[in-house]
This record gives structure tokens, sequence and C-alpha cells, in this order.
């Protein structure tokens, strides 16, 4: 009888002793931004961050929830951005020793999408033309006469030249603003950075 009284009470300091050792502590941080610490996690923070300790204070497992990795994500892109902005800023610096620089190589580049621009109306204009001649041509036949297939497809075929020459007006002239408004901001860029004012 008393060993068996000495066993179960071998057993029960067994039961608490390992309890005591499996014992884990948890931190986790409120709505209002405290830190806590705890063997259990109250169970509105259980699906949020939290971090579990072993006995030593090591940390056994670490949970981030998808707000915190978004935010570190987010951290990351901007420190990206910034280091971009770093790298544009020095090229910037040592291609242009003043904003006169900047205006002559702004008017180089336009110079070329204008000339652009100014072939595509000439062609334009040629295009017209000879729309208009197989239009005047096709207009001339006798009412009731068939407009022959072949003036049908050349008319067609200037129509449709018509509209993509137009789609490459577009094009260069939506060119030539993107590059006016890109040199424009390396020049405001450039004030910043060099303190200068506006001439």
């Amino acid at each position: 009888m008393t060993k068996s009284k000495i066993l179960g009470a071998t057993l029960v300091l067994c039961a608490v002793f390992s309890a005591n050792v499996e014992a884990k502590l948890y931190k986790w941080v409120d709505d209002k931004g405290e830190t806590h610490y705890g063997e259990v996690i109250p169970p509105e923070y259980a699906a949020k961050n939290k971090v579990q300790f072993d006995d030593k204070g090591r940390v056994i497992k670490e949970k981030r929830t998808d707000a915190d990795s978004t935010g570190s994500a987010n951290k990351t892109a901007e420190q990206k951005a910034v280091i971009e902005q770093r790298r544009k800023d020095k090229a910037l610096l040592s291609t242009y020793s003043n904003e006169k620089e900047i205006d002559l190589a702004r008017g180089r580049n336009l110079q070329q999408v204008e000339a652009r621009i100014n072939s595509i109306r000439t062609m334009q204009q040629s295009a017209q033309e000879s729309l208009d001649n197989f239009r005047k041509e096709a207009s001339a036949i006798a009412a009731g006469k068939k407009i022959p297939a072949s003036l049908q497809a050349d008319i067609a075929a200037a129509e449709n030249k018509m509209a993509k020459l137009k789609l490459e007006l577009d094009a260069a002239n939506e060119k030539a603003a993107s590059v006016r408004a890109n040199f424009d901001a390396d020049k405001a860029r450039y004030r910043e950075l060099t303190g200068g004012a506006a001439k």
C-alpha cells in the first residue's frame, strides 16, 4: 500500500514536472500596439502575429499575418524606389552640367520626332489626293453602271492607308508629348538637386 502511494505521488510529480517543461511562452501584440507575454494567447489574437518560445526563451514558431507580410513587401518596394531614384539622380547630375544642356538634348530628341510627324503629314496629303482622285473616278461612272472591282480595291486601299497614317501620326504626337514631359521633369529635378532657380 505504501509502495502504491509513493508510486502515485511520483507519477503526479512527474506529470507536473513534464507539464512545466512543455509549457510554452507566447508573445503577441494587442490592438493598441502593446506587447504581451503569456502561456495562452487570448482567442481574439490567436489568428494575428505571434511568436512562440521554448522554456529557454528560444523562438520555436513565428506567425505573421498577410497584412504584416504585405507591409514588409511595401517597405521593400519603397526601398527599391528610393534606390532607383538615387540612381536616376546620379545619372542626371553626371549627364548634364547645366539646364541649357537639358534644353539642347530636348531639342535634339524632339527634332527626330518632329521630322517623323512632318513626313507622316506629307504622306497623308499624297494619300488624300489619291483617294480623292479614285472617288472622282467612281462618281464619273454613269448611273446604273457598276464600279469596276479594281477601282473599288484602290478606294479601299487608299482609305486603309489614310487610317494607318492617322494612327502613326497620333503615336508620333504622343511620343513628342512624352519627350517634352520627360525632359521637363528632368529639368525640374535637376533644379531641385542643384538648388537652381528658373532661368
